[in-house]
């Protein structure tokens, strides 16, 4: 048995997230789907986390399991081939057995985009959230420095589950523009359901007022979500980095 590492990217716009849902399409279902067209069988899939419907990723991890001795070259080229269009195999290496894509994860970065034009831009639709009052990025940024740190992030998850511990450690935090389009990127060892989405609605929620500047603090010690900003569209998010920084035996190709 071989234990294959697959880097995927997809858009999210026609998918309802990565896990298989009953009567819904998900980016794992049409990852099998071509697992079994190429080998022949529906060999077991696993990914680096979930995603939200219509949520995009630029390197998302999952491994297959599978004893054909095909290529990783020969793998790449064949699941391409059977993938949609918007969904593609970027890279794909043989790790050990005991290599997991969700808990061998040490961080995961993600990137929300913001076209904030004059006018809203069709190569975006879908693919970013459209805010048209201008945005202030050096005051954003600033106050995205709140986030820095370890912190109980209760204030910026809308998960009904009943999770024992939203205490996480934000490593990255900070806003920059890309010609119109605005990106807010967060780098941590762990996020909370909705949590990147609620972040970047508050960070906006204080640029048109309903929020208060320098909020981030007392909406952080409030442990309320209603103390936070309303969830941003998941058009904008990507998830874009995936860290194994503590697995030094995998060869990842250059």
């Amino acid at each position: 048995m071989r234990t294959l590492l697959l880097t995927l990217r997809f858009l999210g716009t026609n998918y309802h997230g990565w896990q298989v849902q009953e009567n819904a399409k998900s980016v794992m279902e049409e990852v099998q789907d071509a697992v079994e067209a190429l080998l022949g069988q529906r060999d077991p899939v696993t990914g680096c986390s979930r995603t939200d419907t219509g949520v995009h990723a630029e390197m998302f991890c999952c491994t297959l399991r599978t004893e054909n001795p095909i290529s990783c070259y020969r793998l790449i080229a064949g699941m391409n081939a059977k993938l949609p269009e918007d969904i593609a195999v970027s890279d794909c290496v043989e790790v050990p057995d005991d290599f997991h894509p969700r808990y061998d994860a040490t961080a995961k970065q993600y990137r929300y985009r913001i076209w904030n034009g004059k006018a809203r831009n069709p190569f975006w639709e879908g693919r970013a959230h459209y805010v048209h009052p201008p945005l202030d990025v050096d005051r954003m940024n600033e106050n995205a420095k709140d986030f820095l740190g370890t912190h109980d992030f209760t204030s910026f998850t809308n998960s009904k589950e009943v999770i024992n511990d939203n205490v996480r450690t934000v490593r990255r935090a900070e806003v920059f523009r890309e010609g119109e389009c605005i990106v807010f990127l967060v780098e941590a060892d762990g996020f909370l359901y909705n949590m990147v989405r609620i972040m970047a609605g508050t960070l906006l929620a204080m640029e048109t007022g309903q929020r208060e500047q320098g909020s981030i603090p007392a909406i952080l010690e409030a442990r309320d979500r209603k103390a936070a900003g309303k969830t941003a569209p998941a058009c904008g998010l990507y998830l874009h980095r995936v860290f194994y920084e503590e697995r030094e035996d995998i060869a990842w190709n250059d």
